[in-house]
C-alpha cells in the first residue's frame, strides 16, 4: 500500500543514523513513532522535568501529524510511558497530557510507568495512532460510556470506535471511585480487567472474538511466576485462533496496589458485522512454555498484527541467552516470516515498538536499533524503544511489536 513518511524540519533526532521516520500515513491510519524532548542533535532537553518535557513531547507530536495533513483532533489513542519509581501521580500525569489537546479529541490512552527511558534525563515517550479518511476528511468517532470501573479522566475514552478500529485504553482494576479492586491477586485483577475490556468492547457491539491485539503490562520480574498465572487468567476470554499478543512485566504501576492493565486492538465491520482473519502460525517460529490460543500474526483487512517476537525456542527458552545483537537479528528474522505467511514484507510495516532489557543510557538502545533499522528501507517505519530491567523470561532481552498494511486479500 501507498504510504507518506514525514521527518519535520527541525524536529528531533537519534545521535546514529538510521532509516526510520516519525510518522508514517498509510489508508487511514497513521503511525507515530515514540516522541521524545530531544534536540536534532540527539541531547535531551528540560532533562528531569516531566511537566516540560510532555508539553514539548506533545508539540512535537501535533507537528508530525500536520505534515500528514492531520491534526491531535484525529487521534484514536495514545501510549504514554513516563518515568515513575511511585512518586508520580498518574492522573496528575495524563492531565499533563489531556492539556495539551484541543477541544473536542478524546482518543484512548495507555499510561505505562518505566524506572528510565533510553537517554539520561529523559522522562517521557509518548506514541499513537490517529485515522484520517483517505480523502483527508474527517473520520467520526463513537466512545464508550465514561462511567464505571476503569474509566478514565477526561479527555481521555476508556474505548474509542474510529471506522472498523477499536481501540480499548489500557484497563486498570479500579472501581467507580478509583479504589483497587482485588488488591495483591494479579489473577483475580486479571478477570476484571478483561471485564472491563468486554463491556468497553460490548459498548459498540464486539467481543472478544473480535480483538486483533492485546498488550498485558503486568507487574512481576522476570520469569514464569509473574508471566504464567495471569497469561492463563487472560487467554481463557479467547478462542484459538486468537489475537496477536504481547506480555511485558514493568517493575511497578502507578499505584503499587495495581499488578496489571491490559489494552486491545479490536476490529468490527461498519456495518456491525465480524471481520473474517488470516491467522498464521509458522513452523519455525518458538512457542510459550505453556499453551496460549494466541498466534504469531494475523491479517484483518487491510491491517497486519504481530504478537511480539523474541528469541525464544519452542520449549519458552532463549536463544542466544543474554545477547541483544543477536535476539535483535533472531526476533526481526521471525517477523519477516510472519510477515511472508501474510502475503506481505519488511516493507509493509508501518510501526515498531521494541523493549529491551537495559539500563538508561545509549548502550543497549544502541546496540537494538541500528539493528532492527537494517530490515527496512529508507524510509523506514515509525519507531519506539523502551529499555526495563527485565522482559518476561530468563535471558530474553528483546521483544519486538510490528503492526503492518498490506492490501486486502
Amino acid at each position: 500500500m501507498e504510504k507518506q513518511h514525514v521527518w519535520p524540519d527541525g524536529h528531533w533526532n537519534w545521535p546514529i543514523t538510521i532509516c526510520h521516520k516519525h510518522g508514517v500515513r498509510c489508508g487511514e491510519m497513521i503511525w507515530v513513532g515514540g516522541q521524545v524532548d530531544l534536540t536534532p542533535e540527539g541531547a535531551v532537553r528540560h532533562a528531569d522535568d516531566l511537566a516540560t518535557q510532555t508539553k514539548e513531547v506533545m508539540a512535537y507530536f501535533d507537528r508530525v501529524l500536520r505534515d500528514l495533513g492531520a491534526d491531535l483532533s484525529d487521534l484514536v489513542t495514545l501510549h504514554c510511558f513516563y518515568v515513575n519509581d511511585g512518586s508520580v501521580d498518574e492522573a496528575a500525569f495524563l492531565k499533563m497530557v489531556g492539556d495539551t489537546l484541543p477541544e473536542g479529541a478524546k482518543p484512548a490512552v495507555s499510561a505505562i510507568p518505566v524506572p528510565y527511558l533510553g537517554y539520561a534525563g529523559m522522562r517521557v515517550e509518548i506514541e499513537g495512532y490517529a485515522m484520517l479518511g483517505k480523502d483527508g476528511a474527517k473520520m467520526a468517532r463513537t466512545h464508550a460510556p465514561d462511567e464505571g470501573p476503569g474509566a478514565l479522566p477526561a479527555p481521555f475514552a476508556r474505548a474509542v470506535r474510529c471506522g472498523k478500529m477499536i481501540f480499548v485504553s489500557a484497563q486498570a482494576p479500579v472501581d467507580e471511585t478509583g479504589a483497587v479492586i482485588n488488591t495483591g491477586d494479579i489473577v483475580a485483577q486479571t478477570k476484571q480487567v478483561m471485564k472491563q475490556v468486554g463491556e468497553a468492547l460490548g459498548a459498540f457491539g464486539a467481543g472478544y472474538d473480535d480483538v486483533v491485539k492485546i498488550s498485558r503490562w503486568y507487574a512481576g520480574n522476570v520469569g514464569i511466576d509473574d508471566f504464567e498465572p495471569a497469561a492463563l487468567a487472560c487467554a481463557g476470554h479467547f478462542n484459538e485462533p486468537g489475537p496477536a499478543a504481547t506480555g511485558i512485566p514493568v517493575p511497578r504501576h502507578a499505584n503499587e496496589d495495581v499488578k496489571i492493565k491490559i489494552g486491545v486492538v479490536a476490529m468490527l465491520g461498519e456495518d456491525g458485522s465480524h471481520l473474517p482473519r488470516k491467522h498464521v502460525w509458522p513452523d519455525s517460529l518458538w512457542d510459550w512454555h505453556v499453551h496460549l490460543p494466541y498466534k504469531h500474526g494475523l491479517k484483518c483487512e487491510e491491517m497486519i498484527f504481530l504478537g511480539g517476537q523474541v528469541s525464544l525456542n519452542k520449549k519458552g527458552e532463549a536463544v542466544h541467552p543474554d545477547d541483544l545483537t543477536a535476539q535483535t537479528h533472531q526476533a526481526m528474522v521471525h517477523i519477516g516470516t510472519i510477515l511472508n505467511e501474510l502475503g506481505a514484507d519488511y516493507d509493509d510495516v508501518c510501526k515498531v515498538l521494541a523493549f529491551y532489557q537495559g539500563d538508561c543510557g545509549p548502550d543497549a538502545l544502541h546496540a537494538n536499533l541500528p539493528v532492527r533499522a537494517s530490515y527496512f528501507s529508507d524510509p523506514g517505519p515509525a519507531t519506539t524503544g523502551i529499555p526495563l530491567p527485565a522482559l518476561a523470561y530468563p535471558s530474553m532481552v528483546i521483544e519486538i511489536d510490528i503492526f503492518a498494511m498490506k492490501e486486502k486479500d
